[in-house]
């Protein structure tokens, strides 16, 4: 039960830096968590920040690796990802 207190709180961190990304691009549509980021406007740029960003707010490094369209695709799927990182560290 702890582990889905932990992906809900680092979901709700995603959400806040994805919504950085939507502000800086003047996107004011509300997304969901399975929602596909690129389907709601964000390009392969906004992708490199959303990283940049992740990183700074997790204090943690994505491996090269790991910077994929699939996990950056939602914020399920970057929160997935944050949550295995943090794991192996």
């Amino acid at each position: 039960m702890k582990e889905k207190t932990h992906d809900f709180a680092s979901e709700r961190r995603v959400v806040t830096v994805v919504q950085q990304v939507f502000e800086q691009r003047s996107i004011s549509r509300s997304v969901g968590a399975d929602d596909v980021l690129m389907e709601v406007g964000l390009t392969s740029l906004d992708t490199v920040k959303l990283v940049l960003l992740v990183e700074s707010e997790f204090d943690l490094m994505v491996p090269l690796s790991e910077i994929t369209p699939g996990n950056f695709r939602t914020i399920s799927t970057i929160s997935r990802l944050v949550n295995r990182l943090q794991k192996n560290t």
